[in-house]
């Protein structure tokens, strides 16, 4: 894994997809350990989720259904601390358990947004969080965050479904910003 530059910045290797794969696997272990005598259904939140989405699909060996969602919070590399929702749910889950699938938490704004959505007005039977990344220096909600499949460092990153406006998604590898360096 070299280095690869997107827009104006430069992003350095972080996790290697081998790495990344692993993590994927025991989460999806973890959460089937719960929900093996259940069909949960898990629900996507798009669209930085997509490929952690998929791969936790592939390694769950339970019964599942799946649906999605859009929300959004950040522009270029900073979370606006602002939620809104840009898409609807895409299947009725009241009285359904449910896991909603994150690629990743930071401040928790979005996290508390999805909770108060769905216990206010789609009624499952039960809501948990699984998401692929957690930043815990930032995370500033009380929400427990039952499936985390890595805690980072408060570094921007890029890759395996993770964008800097729009691009990036694509990269299998994980990668974050160069500190102190921006391009011209």
């Amino acid at each position: 894994m070299e280095s690869i530059q997107i827009h104006d910045k430069t992003f350095i290797p972080y996790l290697r997809d081998a790495e990344i794969q692993e993590i994927v696997k025991a989460t999806a272990q973890k959460i089937y350990e719960d929900y093996k005598d259940e069909t949960p259904i898990f629900v996507g939140v798009l669209n930085g989720v997509i490929m952690f989405f998929s791969d936790l699909l592939k390694h769950y060996p339970g019964k599942c259904e799946i649906a999605f969602i859009q929300m959004s919070s950040y522009a270029g590399t900073q979370s606006t601390g602002i939620v809104y929702q840009k898409m609807e749910l895409t299947k009725d889950i009241k009285d359904r358990h449910i896991i909603l699938v994150e690629d990743i938490v930071d401040t928790g704004n979005t996290v508390e947004s999805l909770f108060k959505y769905f216990t206010e007005t789609q009624r499952p039977k039960s809501v948990k969080l699984a998401s692929f990344l957690l930043k815990p220096d930032v995370y500033k909600k009380d929400f427990k965050l039952d499936y985390i499949g890595k805690e980072i460092p408060n570094k921007f990153v890029l890759g395996y479904g993770l964008d800097y406006d729009e691009l990036g998604r694509n990269l299998k590898d994980l990668y974050q910003l160069e500190e102190g360096r921006i391009n011209e």
